[in-house]
């Protein structure tokens, strides 16, 4: 398949590329999110300094705040952190199918496996088990920006 507004490139599905879309979207949600309870934990951490880590760096900072109380969070957490990596440092290859998708290597085994539609569905459903999680860890039933991402507050007032 072809995009040609964006690129000249052979690209995989719309489907596919929806779903890829969703799962960075909802990863990065939670990540923000998750940063936001570890200063909600503890305050003596900026947010600055939190969001320039790699989020599998989160998990030590986590373990000593969020895990304190729920360590489910800090588990699901570093499994979607590891599925993030796959599919973000994965390759570009045709399926034996003839459709353009997205294949990985194992760091651990070697082994190499194909993203698939339904390995990224898994990923976004991990997600909002996830989110879910962190919004009981809170007590709230919505997600609010609060006090810790001043630059999405700024990107609001510029649109």
């Amino acid at each position: 398949m072809y995009d040609m507004v964006c690129t000249r490139q052979s690209l995989p599905s719309e489907k596919y590329r929806l779903l890829l879309g969703t799962a960075l979207s909802v990863f990065s949600s939670n990540n923000g999110f998750i940063i936001e309870n570890i200063l909600h934990t503890d305050s003596s951490y900026s947010w600055d300094e939190l969001i320039d880590k790699e989020s599998g760096r989160l998990m030590q900072l986590i373990a000593k705040t969020i895990a304190n109380s729920d360590p489910a969070i800090a588990k699901k957490f570093g499994e979607i952190v590891e599925m993030r990596n796959r599919i973000i440092h994965g390759f570009r290859v045709t399926s034996l199918d003839g459709e353009q998708v997205i294949a990985t290597k194992v760091k651990s085994t070697g082994k190499q496996f194909i993203i698939t539609e339904k390995h990224l569905i898994d990923f976004i459903k991990k997600n909002d088990e996830l989110s879910n999680m962190l919004h009981d860890y809170r007590g709230i039933n919505g997600y609010t920006l609060g006090k810790y991402l001043p630059s999405l507050q700024i990107l609001f007032n510029y649109l």
